[in-house]
């Protein structure tokens, strides 16, 4: 499934600004940044299911927003992109 992972950090302490880092760090680990805070994630449901405890372990509920959106298929229906940035398409060959 294709899942859109937008968060919003606080960073007015030193604490806010490791937390951005590592939130960061575990998206990029999974999916490409398409935006500074939006991360594009191919996944399972399992996949799913641990980014999603992976990054509720790291943000803070009282100062921090973080959402998945599921992306209903077909995505290339779903998704229009415009400008200069094109994403990775995960479905096509992979190329090295």
């Amino acid at each position: 499934m294709l899942i859109i992972v937008t968060y919003d950090v606080s960073t007015e302490t030193r604490q806010g600004r490791r937390r951005l880092r590592r939130v960061a760090k575990i998206c990029e680990g999974v999916g490409q940044r398409v935006q500074k805070s939006v991360f594009e994630c191919q996944v399972n449901v399992m996949q799913y299911e641990q980014l999603e405890r992976a990054l509720l372990a790291e943000i803070n509920e009282n100062e921090d927003n973080l959402r998945f959106y599921r992306i209903t298929e077909p995505a290339e229906v779903r998704v229009k992109q415009y400008g200069n940035f094109r994403s990775v398409d995960f479905e096509g060959p992979l190329l090295v």
